[in-house]
């Protein structure tokens, strides 16, 4: 029998289908792929673009396309000014522009003209008028910055004033201290500061702190946190004044008892404290978005070595502060001049180790030449990596654009006169001076006085020229024009004590200003104050004694028979005071720290 397989027409069948089978898979895989597109459809493709860069990395990628080396190591400089007007051509002016404009500093620090005891500040718009020509000569527009404790009043005339940080514990209301941030933020911005350093996060928890003192919030973490956090809020609430505020000192400076403009503090507890006491309002100010934090010149051997200052060290600056707090802001040091890094270390090393350890800003080096010399050396000799000092850069540039000075570096001029000193304001400030009032002590009631009272009012001022004890005279010749006073200054104590001890008075009312300030070294009364204040108390007189400034003096004066506070030398402190002596005022103040000896924390009469 013949095969199928030998006819032609079976064999032509099968290759056939042999064919299309081998064939199938190509077609199913050029029907799953997509048409062509037609000119019309490719031109609706949607093209993903590059996001466009934010205004900030504009900015900053700008300015950082000019700069070599030298010029990012300057932005890391900060240098001091007096807002003082200055001839064109005198040194001091031809110093300062030359910094601004050959060397191309960052930034400027607003400071007081010290004479002895008297402090001079600067006039509002003179101020303003110098800062507006340093920013004309700027590259790059420069961070201008000041120690504004107590409102502008601190650095500038025509200002609010504030009393200090402790007074508003006192008075136990935090949105007072968030009004005093929005005031110093418009204030500041009315004549070009963008940059407060302020607030204070130090705990005072130790009495004889020379430098802290007042200027803390008080010695419990907790109080010292809110306050902190509700200065930072306030300084931050209005986008068009918004200044760059700074947490200082890290970590932490208020249980000390040396003042580190002179020498190296200590700090000697151990990390469970530290993290408990001295951190807690620093994680309070990161928590609120603080701008900066301020590094504090004192060894902490729970942290680092016992002879290597905070400023200097990474331990501190990099390991606990950006990566165990997470602070992502600019580190400033502060100011290099002081003797607690001075003493011990060259301007060139100083600058770099600082760099180093992981500070941002390098605060008024005394030869700002010779730091910048001194980092950019050590960049080149691979000690420092450049990306490491861009990396400072690139947050000081992301801050000045935060202060709106990329787009304009200038102030009004003409508008100045109508933020300053408000008189809405002004009557605030007297209101929260008014409610730190503490009266600690009362026997025999001897406060408020009696309209028969016969008292002798003496007020221990710190100096001939100043101005402590203006707004006290001023009210007490309105309440009580025939009242004895004496006005003495701290060399003047001995000469005057006979009419002072012989006056025709049954009670004394001991009036004594102990202020708070660098290159001092202690917080007591001065002169022959002391003397004085104990021959008082030897006539068996009942004394008044009212601390205008440090709290803690009544430990050296525990026989008194009435002890009032105000945390404050500022003059409506003095004001306050007078009221409150007189029962014009309530007295409804409560202490923020405990006084050894005398009064728990939190003790304060009430006096309706």
């Amino acid at each position: 029998m013949t095969s199928m397989w030998s006819r032609p027409w079976v064999c032509s069948w099968v290759c056939s289908c042999i064919l299309l089978l081998l064939a199938l898979p190509a077609l199913a895989f050029q029907a799953a792929r997509p048409a062509p597109l037609t000119a019309a459809a490719s031109a609706k493709k949607v093209v993903r673009a590059t996001p466009p860069l934010s205004r900030e990395a504009r900015a900053v990628q700008r300015w950082m396309r000019t700069m070599t080396l030298r010029d990012e190591v300057a932005q890391l400089v900060m240098i001091p000014f007096t807002g003082r007007p200055l001839n064109t051509r005198s040194r001091e002016f031809r110093k300062l522009a030359d910094l601004v404009r050959r060397e191309h500093v960052g930034g400027m620090i607003l400071v007081n003209v010290t004479q002895g005891r008297v402090v001079q500040k600067a006039d509002p718009l003179e101020a303003a008028q110098f800062i507006n020509s340093m920013q004309s000569l700027a590259r790059v527009p420069l961070l201008i910055s000041g120690d504004l404790e107590r409102g502008a009043s601190m650095r500038l005339d025509a200002t609010t004033v504030f009393p200090h940080a402790m007074a508003f514990t006192a008075g136990g209301d935090p949105a007072a201290v968030r009004f005093e941030g929005e005031v110093t933020a418009r204030e500041a911005r009315a004549v070009g500061i963008n940059w407060v350093f302020y607030p204070v996060a130090d705990v005072n928890s130790n009495p004889d702190n020379p430098i802290i003192n007042i200027r803390s919030f008080g010695e419990n973490p907790e109080d010292v946190a809110k306050f902190v956090q509700s200065f930072i809020e306030g300084a931050h609430s209005v986008k068009s004044n918004y200044v760059l505020t700074t947490a200082k000192h890290f970590p932490g400076h208020g249980d000390t008892d040396t003042d580190t403009h002179i020498n190296l503090a200590t700090i000697n507890s151990d990390r469970q404290h530290l993290d408990t006491i001295e951190l807690a309002p620093f994680r309070a100010a990161i928590a609120a978005g603080v701008d900066s934090i301020m590094t504090a010149h004192l060894a902490v051997p729970a942290l680092e070595a016992p002879d290597l200052p905070a400023t200097l060290s990474p331990a501190i600056l990099t390991s606990l502060l950006r990566e165990q707090l997470g602070f992502k802001g600019i580190v400033v040091t502060d100011a290099l001049e002081m003797g607690g890094i001075a003493k011990g270390f060259s301007v060139a090393e100083a600058s770099v180790r600082a760099v180093k350890a992981g500070a941002d800003v390098l605060l008024m080096p005394r030869d700002p030449i010779a730091a910048i010399n001194a980092v950019v050396a050590a960049v080149n000799r691979k000690e420092i990596s450049r990306k490491r000092i861009q990396a400072s850069v690139v947050r000081l540039l992301e801050a000045k654009v935060k202060v709106d000075l990329d787009l304009n570096r200038h102030v009004d001029l003409k508008k100045i006169s109508d933020v300053l000193d408000l008189p809405e304001n002004e009557a605030r400030a007297e209101a929260i001076a008014a409610h730190a009032v503490t009266l600690v002590r009362n026997e025999g009631r001897l406060i408020p006085l009696s309209k028969g009272a016969k008292a002798c009012f003496v007020a221990m001022v710190e100096s001939h020229n100043g101005q402590e004890g203006g707004q006290f005279t001023d009210q007490l010749r309105r309440i009580a024009p025939d009242a004895p006073l004496f006005s003495v200054a701290p060399d003047q104590a001995s000469a005057t004590s006979p009419a002072i001890l012989s006056a025709p008075c049954d009670t004394y009312v001991v009036a004594a200003w102990v202020s708070v300030a660098g290159y001092r070294g202690n917080v007591a009364l001065g002169g022959g104050f002391p003397d004085l204040l104990n021959g008082i108390l030897a006539t068996n007189k009942p004394v008044a004694l009212i601390s205008l400034g440090n709290p803690y003096i009544v430990r050296s004066f525990p026989n008194v028979k009435a002890y009032m506070t105000t945390f404050s030398t500022a003059p409506p402190s003095e004001a306050a005071a007078v009221k409150a002596l007189f029962g014009l005022s309530p007295i409804t103040g409560k202490l923020p720290v405990t006084i050894p000896g005398i009064a728990p924390y939190h003790t304060g009469l009430t006096l309706q």
